[in-house]
């Protein structure tokens, strides 16, 4: 799978940049440096002389959260504090607090696996996998997460940088909003289709995705750079745009997805009852016999989720527009998002790194 950040154009490099790569785009520094801080915030010698098996868990833990990734959120951040500074330099304490963010961030993500039930995560199996089989895995994943949480904000508080607070407080206020989100995505699985809405569909994105993966590290980034509220403003409309081109790029992903090319299993929505965009779309265009069968299919139980049914849910999701539908309102959201990002000073370069992102992220491989 070719990288999400391989091609996007790098602006000139600033002073605080590790610059002895110059093969490497500045995405691909930053990714490098935010990888090396988080890897030192594992580093915890306090907790060195804890008990064994709590050192093992640990080691299982690291090498989780250091699995290749797009690092995109703590890079967002290096991203809105560069175009809020109009330099590409970075202090120290931002790559902290950076680093602490994606920590905050696999939290998340581990807890996201133990309530969908899902079996791998970056191309390796979920953290409760690895932790211990059943039920005592997915206990041992909540807990390991909630230390994450601890040293995430440890981190971030402990930066040294002026907004750290500020920024945090702002970031934490999201989280809240993120956690409803990830309760109306579960709860609406239980619900008929006829009784879950496009607007539903559409506010679950907002809340789950583009206020916290994609506006949030832009308006941190900003608030770190002490920027005026102008700018955080238009920072969070290039991320709420760009947040949801990418999640419902994600929802045809989810459906129709070549795990092997996008790193995310093609039937992972349809066993798990997500009420996506792409077959809320289908049904509301589908005739009587089209939308009984839609909702006969999504309310089987996941053991009876073949091939076969997998197979049969993608051809009428197809046949009713709802791929097609899902495609459009990915473009639309990616040109909103690029035209507010235009509308931005161009400190250090950011606004051509941010628009081949949005760009590369809404078009990656399904």
């Amino acid at each position: 799978m070719a990288h999400p950040f391989a091609s996007v154009a790098a602006p000139r490099l600033g002073p605080s940049l590790n610059v002895a790569r110059p093969d490497l785009t500045w995405l691909q520094l930053v990714q490098e440096q935010i990888e090396a801080s988080l890897a030192e915030l594992f580093e915890l010698p306090d907790e060195a002389g804890l008990d064994d098996r709590w050192k093992q868990a640990m080691v299982r833990t690291r090498a989780y959260a250091l699995r290749p990734a797009k690092r995109l959120r703590p890079v967002l951040v290096v991203a809105g504090y560069s175009l809020a500074r109009e330099s590409t330099g970075v202090p120290a304490g931002l790559w902290q607090f950076a680093a602490g963010l994606e920590l905050l961030h696999t939290f998340l993500l581990i807890h996201d696996d133990v309530a969908d039930r899902a079996d791998l995560r970056r191309g390796g199996a979920a953290l409760h996998h690895l932790l211990a089989p059943g039920r005592a895995g997915e206990d041992l994943a909540v807990v390991v997460g909630d230390h994450l949480f601890a040293r995430a904000m440890e981190a971030m508080l402990g930066s040294g940088l002026r907004g750290a607070a500020k920024a945090c407080q702002y970031y934490l206020a999201v989280c809240r909003h993120t956690a409803a989100g990830q309760y109306l995505d579960l709860d609406l699985s239980r619900a008929a289709l006829a009784d879950v809405g496009l607007f539903q569909s559409l506010r679950v994105a907002h809340l789950k995705t583009a206020r916290y993966g994609f506006s949030a590290p832009l308006v941190c980034g900003a608030i770190l750079a002490e920027a005026d509220e102008g700018l955080c403003q238009g920072l969070e409309r290039v991320g709420r745009y760009g947040g949801l081109a990418y999640q419902l790029r994600d929802d045809v992903l989810g459906l129709f997805g070549d795990a092997r090319m996008s790193g995310k299993a093609g039937d992972s929505d349809f066993s798990q009852g997500k009420r996506t965009f792409p077959v809320l779309a289908a049904y509301a265009r589908a005739c009587p016999e089209g939308r009984a069968e839609l909702e006969r299919l999504w309310a089987l139980p996941a053991p009876e989720k073949d091939d076969a049914a997998l197979s049969r849910a993608r051809e009428l999701v197809e046949r009713w527009g709802g791929r097609t539908a899902c495609e459009r309102m990915v473009e639309r959201s990616s040109r909103v998002a690029r035209l507010s990002l235009r509308a931005l000073p161009d400190g250090g370069g950011m606004r051509e790194v941010l628009d081949n992102l949005i760009t590369r992220l809404a078009h990656r491989a399904a």
